[in-house]
């Protein structure tokens, strides 16, 4: 059943799946819809007034996913004069027929060559590939470049892994030595990308986001409020 329900003045639509559950579930996906489980016998306002203890919650989650939508590299369509989202700069798409599957970036145009222009599967590897790549070059030349002053407390180069993610940019495992990056932060200016490699580093040192996290970040990284609120407002992401 889909419903409707007023959060901090915002109107937020949710399915409501009545099931033998225990509990009221909440789930919020990638796409932005709002899905929510409750047993029969849980009256429709008291699944309102959950929704509304959980309305910072759930409209933090719903701006996380548009924003990351926002500034997601991937193409939709994959069609000629689209607008890809490349190291925080748009590049206009151009798709051409060629002899091997290819993409060249000249700075602001970004050329598709494929087998067949009309295959778009073929069109969607080609590019996401080329993407992934430029990713995981990009990523590792910023751990490169910033892990001489980890060394200097001891943290040894970890283990880079990258992978499409929904909720986050990054992420640390210290015991293990090995730092996860989101694809996505492809479609990010090299300030915010170094951001978040430094973000993750820190937590070799500190492991949790407390205020001494904190403040070592802020002594490798002094700037690292602006930068953060640039991967959280994708408008100053051009």
């Amino acid at each position: 059943m889909n419903c409707q329900i007023m959060l901090n003045g915002r109107q937020v639509e949710y399915e409501l799946h009545r099931k033998p559950v225990k509990n009221i579930n909440l789930r919020i996906r990638p796409d932005g819809s709002v899905y929510v489980s409750a047993n029969q016998l849980v009256p429709q306002f008291v699944i309102e007034n959950f929704l509304r203890k959980k309305a910072d919650s759930i409209l933090g989650a719903l701006d996380h996913y548009a924003r990351t939508e926002a500034c997601s590299p991937w193409a939709k369509r994959y069609a000629d004069g689209e607008t890809i989202r490349v190291l925080g700069r748009d590049r206009r798409l151009r798709v051409v027929q060629a002899a091997k599957n290819r993409v060249e970036d000249d700075g602001g145009l970004l050329t598709l060559a494929v087998k067949d222009p009309a295959d778009i599967e073929l069109k969607k590897r080609t590019l996401d590939r080329w993407l992934q790549q430029l990713c995981r070059d990009t990523v590792r030349s910023l751990c490169l470049q910033v892990w001489p002053v980890f060394r200097a407390y001891g943290v040894a180069f970890p283990e880079l892994r990258f992978r499409t993610m929904t909720s986050r940019w990054g992420s640390c495992q210290p015991t293990r030595g090995v730092v996860t990056f989101n694809y996505t932060l492809v479609g990010m200016p090299i300030p915010c990308i170094e951001y978040v490699v430094i973000h993750e580093f820190t937590h070799f040192l500190c492991p949790d986001h407390s205020e001494r996290f904190h403040a070592l970040l802020s002594g490798f990284l002094p700037d690292w409020r602006e930068r953060k609120y640039m991967l959280d407002h994708p408008y100053t992401c051009r």
